[in-house]
């Protein structure tokens, strides 16, 4: 039974993460996508760092946990975050944010089809129904004048990376702490992320305006920090209904704060889209209503 307290935190958390697809393109305005990473990234993985190091939490992977750090980190962190800021550049906000969070469904499909997971009623209506919220957002964005299919390809990208990710930290025997282990695989990707932005675009002039510092210091502290730990707090005890009714309300969320923040309208394909990436994602994430034995 979820409490009060975790019911409030968790919409807080929900908030937080569907308005920061928006924020992300709003920064994109005036910084290219490889330097915001780097520079939100780096900045979560400092406040992160020193917040766990005053709570006592032991900080340093030891030895072979150097191996789940770069083999988890190299998908779910450099790969998800790469790739998503590549599509939300050339996408509508909150039409990457559905794409994005079609990683859920991506996670269960990579199961069937590699790890020998058994293909149930749930995982082909599922994947029936990504395939028609990526049909729509396909369709309209090779209509549109300015559309710009090239950025479904790396959403997709970037939510397969994430599943991979999800799917090598299931299966792996970590000895360290789950908040080490992600604020160490922000400061690797991180790195990697500046050495990338280095070899491929400009410097920035780093003069921003004043609501674009307030949009980074949003990716830094409020989507790398506060979110991540609120999230920590909360995956160990809520129900796996209770999480995927969270993740199906992101995209949601950021399609239509992206009206406010970005002056994006959403167009009917967003609408139909949402509601089809909703469906795949409770029929893999909601559990099964118990049968009940008659007496």
């Amino acid at each position: 039974m979820i409490t009060r307290k975790q019911l409030i935190t968790l919409i807080v958390l929900t908030l937080m993460w569907g308005i920061n697809w928006p924020m992300m393109k709003f920064s994109l305005r005036e910084l290219s996508p490889m330097y915001f990473r780097a520079l939100t990234m780096t900045v979560g993985a400092i406040f992160l760092y020193t917040w766990y190091r005053a709570q006592g939490l032991r900080m340093l992977p030891r030895g072979a946990e150097w191996r789940s750090v770069l083999a988890i980190g190299a998908p779910n962190m450099l790969g998800w975050h790469t790739m998503s800021i590549l599509g939300v550049k050339e996408l509508a906000s909150g039409r990457a944010a559905i794409l994005g969070f079609t990683m859920p469904i991506w996670t269960v499909l990579i199961s069937v089809l590699f790890l020998g997971e058994k293909l149930t009623r749930r995982v082909a209506v599922a994947a029936v129904a990504v395939a028609i919220a990526i049909a729509l957002l396909t369709s309209s964005e090779f209509t549109a004048l300015s559309g710009r299919p090239l950025g479904i390809v790396w959403m997709e990208i970037a939510a397969v990376c994430w599943a991979i990710g999800t799917l090598l930290m299931r299966r792996a025997t970590l000895t360290l702490p789950v908040e080490t282990l992600t604020i160490w695989t922000m400061i690797l990707a991180s790195a990697c992320l500046w050495l990338i932005a280095l070899a491929s675009e400009p410097w920035p002039s780093w003069q921003f305006t004043g609501p674009m510092w307030a949009s980074l210091a949003y990716g830094a502290f409020i989507n790398y920090g506060f979110a991540q730990t609120l999230w920590a707090g909360l995956a160990r005890h809520l129900p796996p209904s209770t999480s995927a009714m969270s993740i199906m309300a992101i995209p949601l969320i950021g399609a239509l704060s992206a009206t406010v923040i970005v002056g994006e309208w959403p167009h009917w394909q967003d609408y139909v889209a949402i509601v089809f990436v909703m469906l795949a994602i409770a029929a893999v994430l909601l559990p099964p209503r118990s049968r009940k034995i008659p007496a």
